[in-house]
């Protein structure tokens, strides 16, 4: 932990990318304070806004093809192993939060892999039952792009604002404070994406 302490200190485009494709995988790194603070400091010229979404997204793209890769090839019976075992809880990982992850998958079909990225809880994990359900990869891809591409910009939109109201020694007070105002916009989206699919998908029997 120490480690990625050092990396949340020197955040660049490189450090961002490695974060967040360990938050995709099954390392608990938080993106709040990743995406967010590097976004503060974009405010002020350090780094470009549109590549901080852009890296970051790229890093959970990664973590999660390695999940889905992994889910893909072991099956659930060593990732619940892994869940379970000492490494899984030293990574906050248990066999109930895998579960959960499944459950939202069956229930919202292939969407959940947009849907389930702006979901605290279920993010890092919606890739494992993906690859478990061996689902096409590029189609994965493709919603998990645009899933993380919006919790990103997300972060990046509340990094930017704080930058001009708060100055970076109260910078993760603030993030955390303001992390329930985040919590109803990903409600929001969430609610408007699943509509959005599900108006879509009787349109389409509707048709046929």
């Amino acid at each position: 932990m120490n480690f990625i302490t050092t990396l949340l200190s020197n955040l660049n485009y490189g450090t961002i990318l490695f974060l967040m494709l360990l938050e995709s995988t099954v390392v608990p790194v938080p993106s709040e304070f990743v995406v967010t603070p590097a976004a503060y400091h974009a405010a002020s010229g350090q780094l470009d806004v549109w590549l901080v979404i852009l890296f970051a997204t790229i890093g959970a793209d990664l973590g999660a093809s390695i999940n889905y890769v992994v889910a893909y090839y072991v099956g659930r019976p060593v990732i619940y192993k892994f869940a379970n075992s000492r490494w899984g809880k030293m990574c906050l990982l248990n066999q109930e939060k895998v579960e959960k992850s499944e459950r939202y998958f069956d229930d919202h079909g292939i969407v959940a892999t947009l849907t389930g990225r702006l979901i605290p809880g279920i993010r890092h994990l919606i890739s494992i039952p993906a690859g478990l359900a061996r689902m096409n990869y590029w189609k994965f891809l493709l919603y998990t792009t645009i899933g993380a591409g919006c919790w990103h910009a997300i972060l990046a939109a509340l990094g930017w604002y704080l930058h001009a109201i708060v100055p970076e020694d109260q910078l993760n007070d603030k993030i955390e404070e303001y992390a329930e105002y985040i919590k109803l916009i990903i409600v929001a989206i969430v609610v408007i994406a699943i509509g959005y699919f599900l108006i879509k998908s009787l349109l389409k029997k509707k048709h046929s």
